[in-house]
């Protein structure tokens, strides 16, 4: 370009690129770095900068931040950065000139040269590295929208995966695999009567692993991945995404975002260098305090960030802040959140300033947090988050209602705990069962078909001879293995997949449902799918007619939910628990497998997990009880408000093995 551009100081603040009047100012972190140089490039696809910008640190730098303002240029042009400092390992420092940089606060990332292999050499990678892209995000036309704010108890959350929900041809889908894709299944969305989505990662995760189809692994953490878009240009990306948020709240979903911050797709030292190991690799990540040449992989992922190091702990949350003011995003589901918790050593500290931050943050105060509260490698911190702001996900109600429902025996006071609370888990404070998630199945693991028809994995595809993947799924078959022409074998898998979804939909807490269950999807025993893009994977809309039973029985169980205020609170209510006969629960009966309970004289839950029917007492009410719910019901067996089945003035009743069955009195 023959155009000269006028550079001058610029602001420390904010980070990234930022598109203001007359120009851009740039600004980025680097406290070992010794010399940083801006990098502009014309085109997304420019194999030489137009200029180059050397910052002088007496005028560009203001304490660890180096930064400068270039007037004239705007959102077309992109952008990278050169750092000098010290290759010296076993120090932590892999400073490298030679590797052009994407910025960490980069809005949109450009992979039009990109060549991984180039990324992870000694040799200089400017003709095939990633682009920063300049984005103005202040030009979008939001029509009043702002996020919905759910009151967690009425809220019930559907997981899916944004490409996999309608990649199938059987989805009809105008833009299949794509955030314009999801926006046209809105209906169907409606129709199940959910109230938030939970997307798994949206963060630009394109340059690591090839086979990472869920997403975690992250390479931008402010920009939206570009294969869920349609047009070419990373500012279209930024609102094909709003455009998609924006609709789910005209339809009144909520957007929930699965996010991995604890962690970067750049891997070890034998992988990548794209950003954070370039611009400060000893700040940014956690490292062998023996010898800071080895990464402390507490995420499973080869590295974990050093969440609470000031810079870093600044960065997750102007990450999620970003997301929640300039996306409307409504929350946040956090993967691994126990890498949160660690310390610079890597301890556990439930306490932490990066956990602390988010909570205290005005910006996030009325967004949804949720976290998965344990990692990789033993940080285990269920019940340890320093508020209520902080919802975690419950793994013992997964396992013990995974026993429970299979056959196994003795577990009855585990059951009735997570049914009503789970307070052997979490501290007794106000509205303590909005403090987690409860789920039967999410995208790791079996799906709810496959929960009922294998008693082991079977994740051959995945190319690891069947090692990956848990071992212990808590699962049964129903009698045979995998898919059967069966009679009985099939109406026993129904009637399981009624009973674990009912469990789930009854019971205090928030539920969440993923991808497909309502319709019996199957990945046919793969419990590890995480490399798999192919219909084994697809959301099979052909199924919901062929699965149109569950389907309906679902939508009836959350119609039930929301109507009927129990379901949903049961603070101050009086909880009773009994066996088959009233008040005699067999909580020291190391065979018992059936529970009934009841509360304030308005429900009474019924489980019969033996494999034969018995003949249960019913509380004596002032009304009569309806029978809203009996999954051993030929039909759907579970009715819409307004429907239900009376029982007279019986005072028992008999309830079919293996089945549930919910009673309301009016």
């Amino acid at each position: 370009m023959g155009k000269t551009f006028k550079v001058s100081k610029g602001i420390p603040y904010p980070l990234g690129a930022t598109v203001q009047k007359g120009g851009v100012n740039f600004s980025v972190f680097s406290e070992n770095g010794i010399g940083v140089e801006l990098l502009l490039f014309e085109r997304h696809d420019s194999l030489e900068p137009f200029l180059v910008i050397k910052f002088d640190p007496n005028v560009n730098k203001t304490f660890n931040i180096w930064h400068v303002f270039v007037a004239d240029i705007n959102s077309e042009f992109f952008y990278g950065y050169r750092i000098d400092g010290k290759f010296d390992p076993e120090n932590g420092h892999r400073f490298n000139h030679k590797k052009v940089l994407i910025d960490p606060y980069s809005k949109g990332i450009d992979y039009a040269l990109w060549k991984k292999e180039d990324a992870i050499n000694d040799g200089d990678n400017l003709r095939t590295s990633l682009r920063s892209a300049i984005i103005d995000t202040s030009n979008y036309n939001w029509e009043g929208d702002t996020l919905l704010k759910k009151p967690l108890t009425k809220t019930v959350i559907y997981e899916l995966h944004v490409g996999n929900f309608t990649k199938s041809p059987t989805s009809g889908c105008k833009f299949a695999g794509k955030f314009k894709g999801l926006i046209e299944k809105i209906p169907y969305l409606k129709s199940l009567g959910v109230t938030a989505i939970e997307l798994l990662p949206v963060f630009d995760f394109k340059s690591g692993d090839p086979k990472n189809v869920w997403g975690y692994g992250t390479t931008g953490f402010f920009a939206p991945e570009s294969s869920y878009c349609i047009a070419s240009s990373e500012a279209s990306h930024v609102k094909e995404f709003r455009d998609m948020v924006k609709a789910l709240h005209k339809s009144g979903l909520e957007v929930i975002l699965d996010v991995a911050v604890g962690y970067t797709t750049e891997s070890d030292g034998s992988g990548t260098t794209i950003s954070f190991k370039g611009f400060d690799n000893s700040v940014y990540y956690l490292l062998d305090p023996n010898n800071k040449e080895n990464y402390l992989n507490y995420s499973g992922c080869k590295n974990t960030l050093n969440c609470n190091h000031p810079v870093v702990a600044k960065f997750i949350l102007d990450c999620l802040e970003y997301w929640t003011k300039e996306m409307h995003v409504d929350g946040f589901r956090i993967d691994e959140a126990s890498l949160l918790s660690r310390d610079n050593k890597g301890n556990v500290e439930p306490g932490s300033h990066i956990l602390w931050n988010i909570d205290l943050s005005e910006i996030l105060s009325e967004s949804k947090i949720f976290v998965e509260p344990w990692d990789a490698s033993g940080g285990y911190t269920v019940g340890a988050y320093p508020s209520q702001r902080f919802v975690e996900w419950n793994d013992k109600f997964r396992d013990d209602t995974r026993k429970f429902v299979r056959g196994d025996s003795g577990i009855i006071s585990s059951i009735a705990s997570r049914l009503t609370g789970s307070k052997d888990l979490y501290l007794p404070e106000i509205k303590q069962h909005q403090r987690f998630v409860n789920y039967i199945t999410v995208h790791d693991g079996f799906t709810l078909c496959d929960l009922v028809s294998y008693n082991q994995k079977h994740n051959e595809a995945n190319g690891e001879d069947n090692r990956d993947g848990m071992d212990q799924n808590y699962s049964w078959n129903c009698g045979a293995e995998g898919e059967v022409n069966i009679d009985f074998v099939q109406a026993l898998r129904k009637k399981q997949m009624k009973n674990f979804l009912t469990l789930l939909l009854i019971a205090q807490g928030i539920p969440i449902i993923s991808m497909g269950d309502e319709i019996a999807r199957t990945q046919k025993g793969n419990n590890n799918a995480y490399c798999q893009d192919s219909e084994l994977t697809w959301f099979d809309w052909s199924s919901i007619e062929k699965n149109k039973e569950i389907l309906e029985f679902f939508r009836n169980l959350i119609g039930l939910r929301k109507y009927y205020s129990f379901f949903n609170d049961i603070e101050s209510k009086s909880i009773k628990f009994h066996g088959c006969k009233l008040n005699c629960p067999g909580w020291n009966d190391v065979a018992s497998r059936v529970l009934s309970s009841t509360i304030d004289r308005e429900i009474q839950v019924i489980i019969n997990m033996e494999d034969k029917a018995l003949e249960f007492e019913l509380l004596p009410v002032e009304k009569s009880w309806y029978e809203c719910i009996n999954t051993a019901a030929k039909e759907v067996g579970a009715c819409l408000p307004g429907r239900e089945k009376s029982l007279g003035d019986r005072l028992k009743l008999t309830v079919e093995s293996r089945s549930v069955v919910v009673l309301i009195a009016k």
